[in-house]
């Protein structure tokens, strides 16, 4: 069976063409990375239709589960450029005007009609569509919602259509539906939701609330975590510290908008920043000048070092695997129980951040992957064998792309078997085992407490 596609899916940042590493040539310069190419990637405008490896498998093969976790869509910014107009983006949602989706209007209509759901605690407070004309600070945009009404679209095509994941007559208990308490990651599983199962029975949606962006539920106690998160912060301050070209940003920018240059770095101007740039919108001026594209490429540039160190450093990797374990275990416990049999949350949604699944990355080894994007997707499929109906294999793709021999624990795997996917054992044992084996450690509570080697 070729499930490899010929083109190397660009757009990710990751090679499915050919799953052999080749190593770099020592003697020449990486290529530079263009910070506003990378800028355009991570808007993640909908535009052309998406190519993506989803649901690829011998014919031989069922699939039997499939967890997504999912970054919130594009938003209007968390934080302001003090002294400057707010970019002028409109949140109420307009089938109309561009970007739109054939199904905003039906996804409008059926949002209005949501008070039957059961919504965790203060979920049931929350908007369940953005509705301002002036976007209020963090809400999600039309463009937000557009991106994650084709992520359900491009799912249910493959899930539903093609594999028959769920039944027509689907229950509650079939589905696990988590979010955190941001109106923007709730719309975002709403959207996603609404194009996966078109006009679905909201008496039928049961949607969690967790309170933690690393989704750590129960086990949140970790000290080391804490302190690894410490020093990566320290690593990050330090490589600012550095960057000359960066501080002269800074202080260029400052004087524009009149305020301290201190002032102007704690308003972290690459969120504001990135979305006048996003909706094309031109960035602010002032009676002494305009914020122009120079200012956005250094910082821009700065925030892709950082990403390239950040992995160098590994403390990062030390913060991420303490960090994401709770939620690696409850989704490694639901696939061994689905693997025994039950017919349990075959298909769950956790809607997250970038703070969510930047880790996640990062925890399964998938250096090569790119910054989260707006309404990335992150996507566990489990498969059973056909002619061997015990065995179950996993396969992970990101945004589309199969990274699943990306990860440290199969990267090795393929070179001696056949089958384009890895065994859900070797996924286990890595989550329930060797994840601590850094911190010299047999289990998460003694890794929390632990210095690494």
């Amino acid at each position: 069976v070729h499930l490899i596609p010929v083109n190397p899916v660009r757009e990710d940042g990751l090679n499915p063409k050919s799953r052999k590493r080749i190593m770099p040539d020592l003697l020449t310069e990486p290529p530079a990375i263009d910070p506003v190419y990378e800028a355009h990637v991570y808007c993640n405008i909908p535009t052309i239709a998406e190519r993506s490896m989803e649901g690829h498998a011998p014919h031989y093969f069922k699939l039997v589960s499939v967890q997504v976790l999912i970054r919130h869509g594009d938003r209007y910014p968390l934080y302001a450029i003090p002294k400057t107009k707010r970019p002028d983006i409109d949140c109420m949602l307009v089938p109309s005007r561009k970007p739109s989706h054939p199904q905003l209007e039906a996804f409008i209509k059926h949002m209005s009609k949501g008070s039957a759901a059961q919504m965790d605690g203060s979920l049931s407070s929350l908007p369940r569509f953005p509705s301002h004309s002036l976007c209020e600070m963090g809400e999600l945009t039309q463009t937000g919602v557009v991106q994650h009404l084709r992520n359900g679209q491009l799912l249910r095509e493959i899930y539903i259509n093609k594999h028959k994941l769920l039944p027509g007559d689907w229950t509650a208990k079939q589905l696990y539906l988590e979010t955190t308490g941001k109106s923007r990651t709730l719309q975002s599983a709403l959207a996603l939701l609404y194009t996966f199962l078109p006009e679905f029975d909201w008496k039928k949606i049961n949607m969690r609330h967790q309170w933690s962006t690393i989704f750590c539920s129960g086990s949140c106690d970790c000290p080391m975590r804490n302190h690894y998160l410490e020093e990566e912060q320290r690593r990050q301050y330090s490589l600012r510290v550095k960057n000359n070209d960066l501080e002269k940003i800074y202080v260029d920018m400052a004087k524009i908008v009149g305020i301290p240059t201190r002032q102007l770095r704690a308003s972290n101007p690459i969120d504001s920043l990135l979305c006048y740039f996003c909706h094309n919108v031109s960035f602010p001026c002032t009676k002494t000048g305009c914020i122009g594209m120079e200012h956005f490429r250094v910082i821009k540039r700065h925030q892709l070092e950082d990403e390239r160190e950040r992995q160098e450093k590994k403390l990062y990797f030390l913060y991420a695997l303490l960090a994401t374990h709770p939620l690696l275990n409850q989704t490694v416990s639901r696939l061994q129980r689905i693997a025994e049999g039950k017919k349990e949350e075959v298909f769950v949604l956790y809607s997250a951040h970038d703070v969510t699944l930047s880790p996640v990355l990062s925890a399964l080894g998938i250096t090569e992957a790119r910054f989260p994007r707006f309404a990335a997707r992150l996507v566990f499929e489990l498969w059973q064998d056909g002619k061997r109906p015990k065995e179950h294999f996993i396969r992970i793709l990101y945004n589309g792309a199969d990274v699943t021999f990306q990860t440290s624990f199969c990267k090795d795997h393929y070179k001696h078997s056949s089958k384009p996917m890895c065994p859900l054992e070797k996924f286990v044992n890595f989550v329930k085992r060797d994840m601590f084996l850094i911190f010299n450690s047999t289990s998460y509570y003694d890794a929390c407490r632990r210095r690494a080697l």
